[in-house]
C-alpha cells in the first residue's frame, strides 16, 4: 500500500497533536498534584492501627467515627485509621514502628515496648476479655477430651484471648495441644468462626466481642454454632503511642477517647465496639499479662510475635 505525501504529513501532525496533548495532560496532573501537596504541607498525619479483631470493612465502620471525632478537635494534624489483613501484617507494622497510635491485644501491647511504644490507655470491661471455644451444635462434643485427634482453629498464634487463653484452657483440661490435636491458624476471628461453622474444624476459638459482632451480621451461624467453653478473664486491649509523639496530639486523643461515655454520640461509638468505655493505663497496668505469659510458656508452648 502506497501512502501519499499528504497522508504522511497528516499522520505526523496527528502524532504531534497526541504527544502535545499528553504532555499538557501530564502538566495539569503535575500542577494538581503539586497544589494538593502544598495544601497539606502544614498537616501532619498520624497512623492509628487497630489489630484485626474485625475484618477490614467492619473495622472501618466501627472505628472511623472515633477517628473522625478526634480529627474534628485537631489543628494542623490528623489521625488516619489503618487496618491490617491479619495478625502477622499488624505485628510487622508495629515492630517497624509504622504506627503512631495503635490498639493491639495485650500480648502485642507488652511486646510493643521493645519497639518504641508506651501504654496510655486501654479498653474497659476487662470481664469481656476471655477466650471462648465454639463447636457446632450437632458436633457431638461434650467434654474437652473429645477434641483429641481433631482440628481446632484459631485466628493467629499471637492472639491472646482467642488463641493463647483457649490453648491454656485445653492444656489444663486434659488436652495436650502440642500432641493431641491439630492447631490451625486461619488469620482472623471471622475465619476461625467460619471454619467451625463450615465443618473445616471440629472447634474454633475466638473472644466474646468478636463472636457477638460477627453474628450480628451472620445470625444463621448462631443457630448452628454454640459457645462450649470459656476461659477465665484477663485484661482488655491496650492503647499505645509511639514515644516522641507530640504531647498535644496525645492529649487530644486522650480527651476524646476517655470521655466517650459522657455523650450520646460517644456512647453510640462505644456501643458499636461492644464496650462501655476506654480508661487511662500505663505499662505497669499490663504486668498481669506478663505473669500469664510466663505460665503459658511453661505450660503450653514457646512464643514468637513474628
Amino acid at each position: 500500500m502506497t501512502i501519499s505525501k499528504n497522508n504522511i504529513v497528516l499522520l505526523i501532525l496527528l502524532l504531534i497533536s497526541i504527544i502535545s496533548s499528553g504532555c499538557q495532560d501530564k502538566k495539569v496532573e503535575d500542577e494538581q498534584q503539586t497544589y494538593s501537596n502544598s495544601s497539606q504541607n502544614n498537616v501532619k498525619t498520624y497512623i492509628f492501627g487497630v489489630h484485626p479483631l474485625l475484618n477490614s470493612k467492619k473495622l472501618f465502620e466501627v472505628y472511623q467515627p472515633l477517628v473522625d471525632k478526634i480529627n474534628d478537635n485537631l489543628i494542623g494534624a490528623k489521625i488516619k485509621l489503618e487496618s491490617s489483613i491479619n495478625y502477622a501484617a499488624f505485628n510487622k507494622k508495629m515492630m517497624n514502628g509504622h504506627f503512631d497510635f495503635a490498639l493491639p491485644n495485650p500480648y502485642q501491647t507488652i511486646t510493643s515496648f521493645k519497639y518504641g511504644y508506651r501504654v496510655f490507655g486501654k479498653m474497659g470491661d476487662d470481664f469481656s476479655f476471655r477466650g471462648i471455644i465454639l463447636v457446632r451444635k450437632d458436633s457431638g462434643i461434650t467434654k474437652e477430651t473429645d477434641l483429641i485427634g481433631k482440628t481446632v482453629s484459631y485466628p493467629a498464634p499471637t492472639a491472646l484471648a482467642a488463641t493463647m487463653m483457649p490453648q491454656y484452657y485445653l492444656q489444663t483440661h486434659g488436652v495436650d495441644i502440642n500432641k493431641d490435636i491439630k492447631n490451625k491458624y486461619v488469620g482472623t476471628h471471622a475465619s476461625a468462626i467460619m471454619n467451625v461453622y463450615l465443618g473445616n474444624s471440629i472447634a474454633s476459638a475466638t473472644w466474646p466481642l468478636g463472636w457477638k459482632t460477627y453474628i450480628k451480621t451472620h445470625p444463621k451461624i448462631a443457630q448452628e454454632v454454640e459457645i462450649k467453653w470459656q476461659t477465665d478473664k484477663l485484661i482488655n486491649n491496650g492503647l499505645i503511642v509511639k514515644i516522641g509523639t507530640p504531647t498535644n496530639i496525645i492529649k487530644t486523643f486522650e480527651d476524646i477517647v476517655f470521655n466517650l461515655q459522657k455523650s450520646a454520640e460517644g456512647r453510640k461509638i462505644l456501643e458499636s465496639m461492644a464496650i462501655s468505655k476506654y480508661e487511662p493505663a500505663t505499662n505497669k497496668t499490663f504486668n498481669i499479662v506478663t505473669s500469664f505469659l510466663d505460665k503459658f510458656k511453661t505450660t503450653v508452648r514457646a512464643l514468637d510475635i513474628k
